[in-house]
C-alpha cells in the first residue's frame, strides 16, 4: 500500500493550496480517508475525514469552513482544498487511509 501526499508549497496568508492523495495497494472506495498536520513543536493533529459509504465529512474547529475534503474514488485520490490559508496553517500535512500513511508534504503560509 502507498499514499503520495503532494501540493504542498509557499503561499501568502489568504491564499489557496490543494492536497493530493494518491493511493495504491488497497480498495481505495472502501475506505475513509483522513488528513492530519504537525507544526514544528507540537503533536499531530486531525484535521479533516471523509467516510467512504455517504462521503460525510468532519473538520476540526481549527480548519472548519475553510477546507475541504473530498475523494475520487475513479482515481483512488483525496484531496485538501485549503483556503484563507493563516500562518498558524503552517506544518506538514499527512493524509491517512485505514493504518497507511503518506510521507507528508509542508505547507508554508506566510505573513
Amino acid at each position: 500500500v502507498q499514499l503520495q501526499a503532494s501540493g504542498g508549497g509557499l503561499v501568502q496568508a489568504g491564499g489557496s493550496l490543494r492536497l493530493s492523495c494518491a493511493v495504491s495497494g488497497l480498495t481505495f472506495g472502501n475506505s475513509a480517508i483522513a488528513w492530519f498536520r504537525q507544526a514544528p513543536g507540537k503533536e499531530r493533529e486531525g484535521i479533516a475525514c471523509i467516510v467512504s459509504d455517504n462521503d460525510d465529512t468532519v473538520y476540526s474547529d481549527s480548519v472548519k469552513g475553510r477546507f475541504t475534503i473530498s475523494r475520487d474514488n475513479a482515481k483512488n485520490t483525496g484531496y485538501l482544498q485549503m483556503n484563507s490559508l493563516k500562518p498558524e496553517d503552517t506544518a506538514v500535512y499527512y493524509c491517512n487511509v485505514n493504518v497507511y500513511w503518506g510521507k507528508g508534504t509542508l505547507v508554508t503560509v506566510s505573513s
